[in-house]
């Protein structure tokens, strides 16, 4: 075998603070990437993945914030010793990378055509306005967007997310690098679009040769595009081997053994529906205004179109569709937080002809728990706080009261009830996620909707927080409303599974009986791209 393109011996990173002692959170990680050669490195939330390629770009804060100690050898010259021009040389040029967030990623303020070619302009690979823009019309053309003279102008908030980690991914080979970092580039799509990028990126490895690190916490990933995989837990490697080895031998370390173990979980049992329906939905339709046409007409988009379901208590109902479906649309109007045409009734009881101030008091019966618990929790609240703000909007109890149900919610939901007095950028993203849960629980209601609760966690922490919502489920008598788009999370909490096209609920059933034996196309397409 050729000699190695990256070499990393006794990578060491540590993160001092003022008055506490400095935190080690990469010990001692060595690893090589071969030309040409896709590598997958794989571990839990917080276990050093990201760090180590951040570590590699140089992008990490500098001393004495943090120190970074060891060797990273890329073509035998040490990047952790270069100076300015030499990093500029090769960042973004030999060494590129894909973050995890392309929308946080690109610049807000400069269309995407602008962004493509300031890689092209700054390592001027080419030269020249009109050059440039051929380029990257080439580059849009080539990772697979359509009309590129036309999308090269879009701002980054108005593609999709597929289009945009495209676009990321035009950037990264501009200039043909040697190596390509992605940092967990599919964690936010859809099965399809996830298969169209991963077939994208393996294409485009095989005609440029390039080598790539692989960071990603769902094995499927790893399983399909990695050569050799690397296992992390807790800042080490403590695994490392052929991905088809590790994957039949089921793992040789405990780390790796529990990852394995994490993609599998068995699905719900049927639950026979008993009762009238919790909640109950017909003829939904949300409309959006595009612009208007001729002669001064209003022009909408449908998002949703004529959908309807019904939830019985204790049960789930799993929503799944691509990204644009009308999922989030269709949970939104249901909790009448966004405007809708249809019915919706809540225990038996008509709620969509309602004013805002006649739903206040019902809304302690159906709560939402977001796709981003760090978004949607206050950082300047403490978690208390955060938790028994509903108690408080609903008058429900004195001071004392209200603290007695945030400390037994949180002992609900595995937390330690001291954590209240804490706020939510001191606790990790299935914590937070745990946090989100409890002040939806707080108001004993009798529907959560969920939308994407797990996407942006890894997998062993996504089946924890699903056997916590199973549990209370089963304690509770709870209904859920289960918005995602990976069909491993649906089929593991979900009774039935309604899904979306279009804004069209096209297929709808009993779970198991929908991934047995699905009758429409669209599910059949959407179960084939799912990588196991």
């Amino acid at each position: 075998m050729h000699a190695p393109l990256l070499s990393i011996q006794d990578l060491r990173i540590a993160f001092h603070r003022k008055e506490l002692s400095p935190q080690e959170v990469v010990k001692g990680i060595s690893l090589d990437i071969h030309p040409s050669e896709t590598l997958g490195l794989v571990g839990a939330s917080g276990s050093g993945k990201s760090l180590t390629a951040h570590a590699i770009m140089r992008l990490l804060p500098p001393p004495p914030g943090c120190r970074v100690s060891g060797c990273i050898r890329f073509r035998d010259r040490d990047v952790l010793s270069m100076d300015a021009p030499e990093l500029k040389a090769i960042r973004g040029n030999r060494i590129a990378m894909i973050f995890q967030e392309p929308m946080t990623a690109l610049n807000p303020l400069h269309r995407v055509g602008k962004q493509i070619g300031e890689a092209l302009d700054v390592h001027g690979t080419v030269s020249g306005k009109k050059k440039i823009q051929c380029r990257v019309q080439e580059l849009l053309d080539y990772v697979g967007i359509s009309e590129p003279h036309r999308r090269m102008q879009a701002w980054p908030h108005e593609l999709s997310g597929g289009q945009r980690q495209r676009v990321m991914i035009a950037m990264a080979i501009a200039n043909k690098p040697d190596l390509l970092i992605a940092d967990e580039p599919t964690t936010a799509l859809d099965v399809t679009v996830q298969a169209q990028i991963l077939e994208l990126l393996v294409r485009l490895q095989k005609e440029m040769g390039m080598a790539i690190l692989m960071i990603s916490h769902d094995l499927g990933v790893i399983r399909h595009v990695a050569d050799r995989m690397a296992v992390v837990e807790d800042g080490r490697i403590v695994e490392e081997g052929k991905t088809r080895d590790i994957f039949n031998g089921g793992g040789d370390h405990a780390c790796t053994r529990n990852l394995l173990i994490a993609e599998v979980i068995d699905p719900l049992p049927f639950s026979e529906s008993g009762g009238n329906p919790v909640l109950e939905t017909s003829g939904i339709t949300v409309r959006f205004p595009l612009r208007r046409g001729w002669f001064g007409k209003k022009k909408w988009f449908e998002a949703v179109c004529g959908a309807g379901f019904t939830l019985h208590r204790g049960q789930t109902l799993g929503l799944v569709g691509e990204s644009g479906s009308g999922k989030t649309s269709l949970g939104l109007a249901v909790l009448r937080l966004l405007a809708c045409e249809g019915r919706i009734f809540l225990n038996g009881k008509p709620i969509h002809g309602l004013a805002q101030k006649e739903m206040r008091p019902l809304r302690r019966s159906f709560q939402v728990v977001f796709q981003d618990p760090f978004a949607s929790l206050s950082p300047r609240m403490s978690v208390g706080e955060i938790i028994s703000e509903g108690l408080a909007v609903h008058r429900i109890g004195d001071r004392k009261k209200q603290d007695d149900k945030v400390v037994k919610v949180l002992g609900e939901v595995g937390l330690d009830p001291d954590m209240r007095f804490r706020y939510p950028h001191e606790f990790s993203g299935g914590q937070r996620q745990r946090i989100a849960i409890a002040r939806a629980l707080v108001l004993d209601p009798d529907v959560l909707v969920l939308d994407e609760p797990t996407s942006s966690l890894d997998r062993a922490v996504q089946f924890r927080v699903l056997a916590l919502l199973r549990e209370l489920q089963q304690k509770r008598g709870l209904a859920y409303l289960f918005i995602s788009h990976d069909l491993k999370l649906i089929r593991a909490i979900s009774h039935q599974i309604a899904v979306m096209k279009d804004g069209c609920i096209v297929e709808q059933g009993e779970a198991e009986s929908i991934f047995e034996a699905p009758r429409h196309g669209y599910t059949r397409s959407l179960l084939s791209a799912v990588l196991t």
